[in-house]
């Protein structure tokens, strides 16, 4: 499965329509592949009751470790939260792996494991390769970019992460987020991006473009307070838009939105991933998104005041570690029952997560060996990254 998933993803999610308001249901160009994908989740939303829909749209963070108290907090999730997935901290190779194999074991549907890993498996799981930091990128090339994605992809394979949250595709010549991107020039950080994200899904894995609609010429840290990016819509098109557009059109399969406000986007200050204006109007409307929608961390301060059932309601498909998973999946069940979340909005938003673990594999998950993932093809990818940090960039 894994050689040929990119074909399927990459062609099949590349049918964005610049300027043409998105549907709701998603409906990618159709194939024997997709409309296989499609029968599936809507077989097995159909049969879904309230609550493991509700739980298909959380995915808790927790750490990496193989301690009892670990194991039962993932348990209590899926048996009481009916989670889709969880998002992998900080621990270390095996546990990782483990907890993977838990969560799938006991979940009735393939579950997503995600992992932010923007220097490599090393940011997160200690005993994994140590890559440069993006920053240091700029004398790459892309073939050297979509080499080093497929690299990650495998990696992650070995550990059973089926969602990667990369590629950084801010545009930050300076600044809190100049460490984490391609860099200040628009059309790099657009190319680079694109690159890696193609080589992760070659590889498997699906890749989540963050921070839509772009941390990188924010004002503040979005970990401790909401950022505001204040930049009028031409700059926004020309800088912070252009990599996110570049990916859309390239067929990205997963965005992720910040904790960011944007005046020029959406003038009542809300962060990104509670506001219709930017993920409805701007990612699906103007820019034709049909992919995922996963939300930035909503236990960061930039989303103080907000739940998941906001996100959800705004546009999210995918809520990452809210503060209190159990709270918030009682507020989805409640919200849906009450009505103020209709039912055909939470069916929607699960068939496109359904629809989504259908084309990466996890109705039939499989991974390597977290032994694995320190080879001879990590060294070469360190070593090739290495020299590539020591040169200038190439002229434009």
């Amino acid at each position: 499965m894994w050689r040929w998933l990119f074909v399927i993803l990459i062609p099949i999610l590349s049918c964005s329509r610049q300027g043409k308001p998105a549907a709701d249901p998603i409906e990618p160009e159709r194939s024997d592949f997709t409309a296989d994908a499609f029968r599936w989740a809507d077989s097995v939303a159909m049969a879904m009751s309230l609550e493991e829909m509700a739980g298909q749209l959380l995915m808790p963070g927790i750490l990496a470790r193989g301690d009892y108290e670990t194991i039962e907090r993932l348990t209590g999730y899926i048996s009481g939260c009916h989670i889709g997935g969880l998002l992998l901290l900080e621990g270390d190779l095996e546990s990782a792996a483990a907890l993977g194999d838990t969560l799938q074991l006991r979940s009735p549907v393939g579950a997503f494991v995600a992992i932010d890993a923007e220097w490599g498996l090393r940011m997160r799981l200690s005993g994994a390769p140590l890559f440069p930091e993006n920053s240091s990128l700029e004398g790459a090339d892309e073939q050297l970019l979509f080499d080093y994605g497929r690299e990650m992809a495998r990696e992650c394979r070995q550990v059973g992460v089926s969602m990667l949250l990369g590629p950084v595709a801010d545009v930050a010549a300076d600044g809190f987020m100049s460490r984490r991107s391609f860099g200040g020039d628009p059309r790099r950080v657009a190319d680079f991006s694109l690159a890696y994200a193609r080589g992760v899904e070659a590889g498997g894995v699906i890749a989540v473009a963050k921070h839509f609609p772009g941390h990188g010429g924010a004002e503040g840290d979005s970990h401790r307070r909401l950022a505001v990016n204040r930049r009028g819509r031409a700059q926004l098109d020309s800088l912070d838009l252009h990599p996110f557009r570049t990916l859309v059109e390239g067929g990205l399969s997963a965005v992720m939105i910040g904790h960011i406000s944007v005046p020029e986007l959406d003038s009542t200050m809300r962060p990104a991933a509670v506001s219709p204006e930017i993920m409805q109007n701007e990612l699906r409307g103007r820019m034709g998104f049909k992919g995922l929608i996963v939300t930035d961390a909503l236990n960061m301060s930039g989303a103080d005041g907000y739940d998941a059932v906001d996100a959800i309601l705004a546009g999210a498909d995918i809520v990452l570690s809210p503060r209190d998973t159990a709270k918030e999946f009682g507020a989805i069940v409640d919200a849906a029952k009450s009505g103020r979340l209709p039912r055909n909005i939470l069916s929607d938003r699960v068939r496109r997560v359904l629809f989504h673990k259908y084309l990466a594999g996890l109705e039939r998950p499989d991974r390597g060996e977290a032994a694995d993932v320190n080879n001879t093809e990590s060294e070469a990818m360190v070593s090739r990254l290495s020299e590539a940090a020591q040169r200038r960039p190439s002229s434009q």
